[in-house]
């Protein structure tokens, strides 16, 4: 059984989860609690940062019992702070996930990753982003994304959300087409038809034979990946198939909704 393997330590993963918990914990309770998300219509910081707490809780109950929960805490006690609610799933998410190797044997919802390294990786990713959601609803500087972080989230959404996700799904393309998706130095491609979706790493030495070239930096890439930034954005260089561009971009929005 091969495992998702990060391009990132390990260890690294930890001190992201943790920071960038405190992050969103941080700017929840210096804030107006009903302030809506821009990247995620619906949703406030307040909801945001229950959110994130209830997902810890999953994972830890998940972890100890084997088994995917039907039934999880998705509500804090009542008169329990969100920001307490959070940070105390952190403490039990952080403890489980310390205290075994990366490697070491441990249920997911990978069927070729059953490893803690998934759920460090998969929550790292999951506490960046939603800090991201919740900075972008106060309006205020959006603490920057390291590049090894991105580069990592960026080769998780590909490889872990568009590949295996929507496979999961059952969702394909309507039509056929391949995207090169570059970040420093990176290069993968994302090849779709109307039967699978399939993104791997490429040499970024050799020219891919591609219907669509997407570059950027790689906080630039990550966020739209996620869906936190346009389509079309200043940010991004794109050149091809702009058709091809937006099959892609649909499809991600499927898989990481």
């Amino acid at each position: 059984m091969t495992a998702l393997t990060p391009l990132i330590d390990p260890d690294r993963l930890l001190d992201v989860l943790e920071a960038e918990t405190a992050l969103i914990a941080t700017t929840a309770e210096n804030t107006d609690h009903d302030q809506p998300v821009p990247g995620c219509p619906g949703l406030t910081v307040g909801e945001t940062a229950r959110h994130v707490g209830s997902v810890y809780r999953m994972v830890v109950t998940w972890i100890r019992t084997g088994e995917r929960p039907t039934r999880w805490q998705r509500q804090p006690l009542d008169g329990e702070p969100v920001e307490h609610y959070l940070r105390d799933g952190l403490r039990s998410l952080l403890g489980e996930l310390a205290a075994h190797g990366p490697d070491a044997p441990c249920p997911t919802w990978h069927p070729h990753d059953q490893t803690y390294c998934f759920w460090r990786r998969r929550m790292a990713h999951e506490a960046t982003v939603h800090r991201v959601d919740v900075q972008s609803a106060v309006g205020g500087p959006i603490t920057e994304i390291g590049d090894d972080v991105a580069v990592d989230g960026v080769d998780e959404a590909l490889t872990l959300w568009f590949t295996h996700r929507l496979a999961a799904l059952g969702v394909s393309g309507t039509r056929q087409a391949t995207v090169a998706v570059r970040a420093a130095g990176h290069t993968w491609l994302a090849e779709v038809s109307t039967e699978r979706t399939v993104a791997t790493p490429a040499s970024p030495l050799v020219a891919p034979t591609a219907s669509a070239t997407i570059t950027a930096a790689p906080r630039d890439l990550y966020l739209w990946l996620w869906g936190r930034s346009p389509v079309f954005g200043d940010r991004i260089d794109r050149s091809g198939d702009l058709d091809a561009l937006t099959q892609l971009w649909a499809l991600l929005r499927l898989a990481t909704r």
